[in-house]
């Protein structure tokens, strides 16, 4: 196994390497023993991590490569090619996003390399106990930021979304969680559209959906949730949509265990949407584009991606225990609004732990 990258950007790399480095480093994996060709400056940080080995640049031949006059991105190529030399490696797996250039230079002198993308994301679906431990992390930063975007709206009078945004990411700061690039708080018929973060002014009587997912900076790893509130007297739509959508919420969670597909989760819940007469996903025509019903998988695995395996959706792999699931199912009408609850749960040997704890009510 190679990987080139840095830890904040590669998940593969961190899940080997628990540690934030900046800049590209290789890391290989070889007959058992795992070594990373790295930064002098970063060796003192990564002694700590079980069974690495680390080689710095020096010892091949970073000095000299400098006295060429050659640059990072002109130098690279040749000291990953002089650290798969020194390791013995001759061919390897690569994750799927391995740098096509650096690709290039090691194939010409060559190393055989094959993209195995399945392979690393298998390797890190079953979380560590830090890996879980910085989850539960940034789901209760998560919970604190929904705290404070309640107190904000029961307050009322002149609220955005832009505000709530705002207030949502002091408290991310202030509990010392990564602010996500989407705070999404949208409302009304914006809460139809995919990952619309919001704007604009929010009125009463209207959805506000509040999707968060900060990310705990220590393991790397994310959160994720979402609450669907409502200032005022809901609508009955609205308050329709909620029963139905908790209702969905309580059966996929009771349905989750080690083995079971996390296609045929999403096929019961839209079974059960259908029954009420709303589309879905496995409902509508081959090539439509479904705007309104349940249009869009019931969740994913989170972990060091926001969105990563295993799928609950149409292609749903099977689920296995420690696997960590962001379960969201919802209802939506274009041109009206929608309602999406989501809860983070962490897969267990006989079916699954809730780690969310926040209620779901409608009014704030």
């Amino acid at each position: 196994v190679i990987i080139f990258g840095d830890t904040v950007r590669s998940p593969e790399l961190r899940h080997e390497v628990p540690v934030s480095v900046p800049d590209p480093f290789l890391y290989v994996e070889r007959n058992g023993s795992r070594t990373a060709f790295v930064g002098s400056l970063e060796i003192p940080r990564l002694e700590g991590v079980a069974e690495l080995g680390t080689v710095p640049f020096e010892a091949l031949g970073l000095d000299e490569l400098l006295e060429r006059g050659l640059t990072w991105h002109e130098m690279t190529p040749e000291l990953v090619l002089r650290a798969c030399r020194q390791a013995s490696v001759e061919s390897a797996v690569t994750p799927r996003d391995f740098p096509l250039e650096l690709a290039d230079y090691l194939r010409a002198h060559a190393i055989e390399l094959e993209a195995k993308g399945e392979l690393f994301d298998e390797r890190r679906r079953v979380k560590t106990k830090a890996e879980l431990d910085g989850i539960r992390r940034a789901q209760r930063a998560a919970e604190r930021a929904m705290d404070a975007i309640r107190a904000r709206l029961r307050e009322g009078d002149g609220l955005t979304s832009e505000e709530l945004q705002g207030l949502a990411s002091r408290v991310f700061t202030n509990e010392g969680v990564v602010v996500p690039d989407l705070v999404l708080v949208s409302s009304g018929a914006q809460t139809t559209v995919g990952h619309e973060p919001g704007h604009g002014p929010i009125d009463e009587g209207e959805p506000v959906v509040v999707d968060l997912f900060p990310r705990d900076p220590v393991s790397g790893c994310y959160a994720d949730m979402t609450r669907t509130f409502c200032l005022g007297e809901p609508p009955e739509e609205l308050a329709r949509y909620h029963s139905l959508v908790r209702e969905a919420l309580d059966l996929a969670c009771a349905a989750i265990r080690p083995g079971v597909k996390g296609a045929d989760v999403h096929r019961a819940v839209c079974e059960l949407f259908e029954g009420h007469g709303y589309p879905t996903q496995l409902s509508k025509a081959p090539g439509e584009v479904l705007e309104d019903g349940f249009f869009h998988g019931l969740g994913h695995g989170v972990g060091l991606e926001v969105h990563e395996l295993p799928g609950l959706g149409r292609s749903g792999q099977e689920i296995v225990a420690g696997d960590v699931l962001a379960v969201e199912p919802g209802l939506y009408r274009k041109g009206f609004g929608g309602c999406r609850l989501e809860d983070l749960v962490v897969v267990t040997e006989d079916g699954c732990e809730v780690l969310t704890d926040y209620p779901y009510d409608l009014a704030p």
